[in-house]
């Protein structure tokens, strides 16, 4: 059984990241900074600075952008791609149907993972490779 955590109406299973790696992750998807992660987790902004630095290091990424798309595209956490389009476009309509398709491309074999996002006046395309 998978220990799930929750953080601001975000969920995520420990698995490859610990919880508080976890807690840190989904805090930097929900658009926070290490202090104000620090503060909702009751710890220094040193914790989060070093958990974040295995976050990166686990899941192979070198920035806090690419936190949101390699924990959806892992499976680590759910409804994150609607917290990553609304923060994109502001006022979202997801294309679930599209969202739920998962490509293989070529004779490579890589995954790739799109998300459509239709708004009211245009639509935008995520894409995580």
């Amino acid at each position: 059984m998978q220990n799930v955590i929750s953080f601001r109406g975000m969920e995520g299973s420990v698995g490859i990241l610990a919880a508080q790696e976890l807690k840190a992750a989904l805090g930097i998807c929900c658009g926070l900074g290490n202090k104000e992660i620090a503060r909702e987790l009751d710890c220094s902004p040193a914790t989060i600075k070093k958990s974040i630095e295995r976050v990166f290091y686990k899941l192979g990424i070198s920035s806090r952008s690419a936190v949101p798309t390699e924990l959806f595209y892992r499976g680590i956490a759910r409804k994150l791609s609607m917290f990553m389009c609304v923060a994109l476009v502001g006022q979202a309509a997801i294309d679930e149907e599209h969202l739920l398709r998962v490509r293989r491309s070529g004779n490579t074999g890589e995954r790739k993972v799109e998300v459509r996002v239709a708004t009211r006046r245009a639509e935008c395309s995520l894409a995580a490779a």
